[in-house]
């Protein structure tokens, strides 16, 4: 058995190696370009975000099941249909008026697909990763997040070992509001908590 000699050039970037891989893979009809889109579509919309949006107004609107998603978030998320890959190990954070939890991955982009999607090219990007560790107020005012010089940032590392999903503060003046109202207030950067839920 003879050694295979590393000849990846490091100065080409990885989008660029991927976009060469799927071109492969298309001229040798291994992957079919329909199928690709269907797959990222259902990510973005079938099975992304909108997952932990029901998730998040369940837990606003159910004290119990909110009980149950702080206690055991990955039994609880599942409960509700939401499990697979990248989520097998997931727990809860839940933001309130003196704590506020934003989550990121400093060693790659560790992220929970069933409750989130793909994760985003932010969320991926090397200044993201450091900055909110070393800055996390700079970093959540440029998302127009202020918060109060009293509210303690605590910023959550994902690995594979573990995935993070921020429960928001439900927004002021939506007591009436039903489950799937709610939900639809709920955006991703909120469950990642660069965001707030704003008030409708």
């Amino acid at each position: 058995m003879t050694e295979v000699e590393d000849t990846v050039d490091p100065t080409i970037s990885p989008a660029l190696r991927a976009e060469a891989l799927e071109s492969l893979l298309l001229e040798r009809g291994l992957i079919d370009t329909k199928t690709i889109e269907t797959f990222i579509r259902t990510y973005e919309t079938a099975v992304g975000p909108m997952n932990g949006a029901k998730v998040v107004a369940k837990a606003w609107t159910d004290p119990e099941y909110k009980e149950q998603l702080l206690a055991d978030g990955t039994a609880a998320i599942a409960a509700l249909g939401f499990k697979g890959p990248q989520g097998e190990h997931m727990v809860v954070l839940e933001n309130t008026p003196d704590v506020h939890h934003v989550v990121v991955c400093t060693l790659c982009s560790c992220y929970p697909w069933p409750v989130l999607g793909l994760p985003p090219s932010w969320y991926k990007d090397p200044a993201y990763r450091a900055r909110v560790v070393k800055e996390p107020r700079a970093v959540l005012a440029e998302w127009g997040t202020e918060l109060d010089p009293g509210v303690e940032v605590r910023v959550m590392d994902s690995s594979s070992e573990v995935r993070y999903l921020v429960l928001p503060e439900r927004p002021v003046g939506t007591e009436s509001m039903s489950e799937e109202e709610l939900a639809a207030l709920v955006t991703r950067d909120s469950m990642v908590g660069v965001t707030k839920v704003r008030t409708p």
